[in-house]
């Protein structure tokens, strides 16, 4: 069986695009070259502010998504996964517009988490304002018996601030101890595990930051890709 082509949909922001590719170079089983999957990335970071559309406050993203994810489909992708935790909000509009299948990376890491920690019953999710706004995560965890803690409302604001800045290029010790002493107070008030809910989060907090598992959606997603397309 010919091993499928994998599309990014991508630029939502380039460095997580870049750590997907990453990811799913580094997971794949390879010892030469030829040994790694084709991979068609439109890196495309015009596509509109998915937390400012959810929230009144900018143009809507899915006119650019969709072109997007017709212009993989044109360039021979069999399916496509999208790094942008906040654009799968839009994700059944985007489906519509292609015939090839897009991975959902959110439900895929309600499934993980379920197979990873079979007993758990709370995680805490950092994540985009338009996350918290539309429950996404709160959607497919609710299907495997999963409930989500989110933070504070200042805290929010706080994570937005921690992923806006990542976006900007600040990786600094200051920006890590903010998001690290948010992901605290979620385990404080319950949380068994961490989910990094928005793809620049795993970009500056790690597994040893935290004293609960730290689940990373684009981890995930890249291994269910190599799967798919092997």
């Amino acid at each position: 069986m010919p091993e499928k082509i994998i599309g990014i949909l991508g630029g939502m922001g380039p460095e997580a695009t870049i750590d997907l590719f990453y990811k799913i170079i580094k997971f794949t089983p390879a010892k030469k070259d030829q040994d790694h999957l084709r991979i068609i990335i439109d890196n495309n970071p015009r596509i509109p502010d998915r937390t400012a559309a959810i929230l009144s406050k900018g143009e809507s993203p899915l006119p650019a998504l969709k072109e997007t994810a017709q212009n993989l489909e044109k360039a021979g992708a069999d399916f496509i996964i999208i790094p942008c935790n906040t654009a799968h909000y839009f994700l059944p509009s985007i489906q519509e517009s292609v015939k090839i299948p897009i991975l959902n990376m959110i439900e895929e890491t309600a499934k993980e988490t379920r197979k990873k920690i079979p007993q758990i019953q709370k995680v805490g999710l950092l994540a985009s304002v338009g996350v918290y706004e539309t429950k996404i995560y709160h959607q497919h965890f609710k299907k495997f018996s999963i409930e989500i803690i989110s933070p504070e409302e200042k805290d929010k604001d706080e994570v937005m601030k921690v992923i806006y800045g990542v976006k900007a290029g600040d990786l600094s010790e200051g920006v890590k101890k903010n998001i690290i002493k948010i992901a605290q107070k979620l385990i404080n008030k319950g949380a068994e595990a961490i989910i990094a809910g928005c793809t620049e989060i795993p970009l500056i907090l790690k597994e040893e930051d935290v004293s609960v598992p730290l689940i990373d959606p684009t981890q995930v997603l890249a291994r269910i890709a190599i799967q798919k397309a092997r």
